[in-house]
C-alpha cells in the first residue's frame, strides 16, 4: 500500500512535447490525493537549444507560475527542472539554485558527452559501447551533488541492441556511483506508457529494464518512483501503480520523498 503519494517528475506544455498548464497538473495531483508535487520540466540552456524543452526566455514565467500556485493551493509544491549534466555549465546549475530559486534538479541525461568530446543523443546510440560513455556522464553528474535524483537511469535500453558486457558494465558504473554518493535512482513509469516491443533480449518495454533493477536490488541504493507525466491524467495513473508494484516485487529500497 502506498502511504505517501508524491511525484517529482512532472512536465508541462512549456517543453513542447507535453500537454496542459502547470495548474492543470496541480489540479490532477489534488484529485489523485497526492501529498507532495514537484514540477520538473525540461530545462533550457542559456546558449544552446537541445530541443524538446522550454525556451530559455520562458524560464522566469515557469518559475513565477509555480510560485503563484504555491500561494493558491495547499498542497506542498516544489520548483524543479530536469536537465542534462555538462561540466561547462556548472556555474549555470548554481545560478538555477541561487538567482532563479530552483529547489531541485533532476539529472535527466538524454544528451551526453562521448569519449571524443562530442555531444551525443542516447536515443541514437550506435552500439552498446555508447552506454559506457552515457554511464560515465551520469556518474560525472552524480558526483557534483547538484541533483536530487537520476531520472530513468536505464533509458539507454530503448535502443535495439542485445545484452552484452557493455550493458552490464554501464549498469554497474551507475549503480556503484549511486551507492558511493548516496544518490537516488528513479524507477520511471513513463517507460510503461511506451509500446512494448521485441528486443534482441526479449519482449519488453524500452525501460524500466528488469536486468538493471535486479542489480539495484542487491544494494542499498534508494529508489524514487517517478511518473514522468506529460499529460495531467498521468500524474498518478495505472502505470505509476504498476511501477510501485514492480519495485515492491523486486524488493527495491523505495523512498516516498526527496525532501
Amino acid at each position: 500500500m502506498i502511504e505517501t503519494k508524491t511525484n517529482f517528475h512532472t512536465h508541462c506544455q512549456r517543453c513542447r512535447h507535453a500537454f496542459g498548464t502547470e495548474e492543470d497538473y496541480l489540479k490532477s495531483a489534488i484529485e489523485k490525493n497526492l501529498d507532495q508535487l514537484g514540477f520538473s520540466d525540461h530545462a533550457p540552456f542559456p546558449d544552446h537549444d537541445f530541443g524538446n524543452r522550454m525556451p530559455f526566455e520562458e524560464l522566469p514565467d515557469y518559475i513565477s507560475a509555480i510560485e503563484q500556485l504555491k500561494q493558491k493551493y495547499p498542497i506542498p509544491l516544489f520548483k524543479g527542472l530536469e536537465i542534462e549534466y555538462f561540466p561547462k555549465y556548472s556555474d549555470y546549475y548554481k545560478r538555477l539554485f541561487g538567482e532563479y530559486g530552483i529547489e531541485y534538479l533532476i539529472l535527466g541525461e538524454h544528451f551526453y558527452t562521448a569519449e571524443n568530446g562530442d555531444i551525443k543523443n542516447i536515443y541514437f546510440a550506435e552500439s552498446t559501447l555508447d552506454y559506457i560513455y552515457y554511464a560515465q556522464s551520469v556518474c560525472d553528474g552524480i558526483e557534483t551533488g547538484f541533483f536530487k535524483f537520476v531520472a530513468h537511469p536505464d533509458l539507454m535500453f530503448l535502443n535495439m541492441f542485445g545484452w552484452d558486457g557493455n550493458c552490464t558494465k554501464a549498469c554497474e558504473m551507475i549503480i556503484e556511483c549511486a551507492e558511493k554518493h548516496n544518490a537516488v535512482l528513479e524507477f520511471n513509469a513513463n517507460g510503461y506508457r511506451r509500446q512494448e516491443n521485441f528486443y534482441p533480449d526479449g519482449r519488453r518495454f524500452p525501460y524500466p529494464h528488469i536486468n538493471f533493477w535486479r542489480m539495484v536490488k542487491n544494494t542499498n541504493v534508494r529508489v524514487i518512483i517517478g511518473s514522468d507525466c506529460h499529460e495531467p491524467h498521468q500524474i498518478f495513473d495505472e502505470k505509476v501503480e504498476l511501477a510501485y508494484k514492480t519495485a515492491d516485487m523486486l524488493g527495491l529500497n523505495v523512498i516516498d520523498t526527496i525532501f
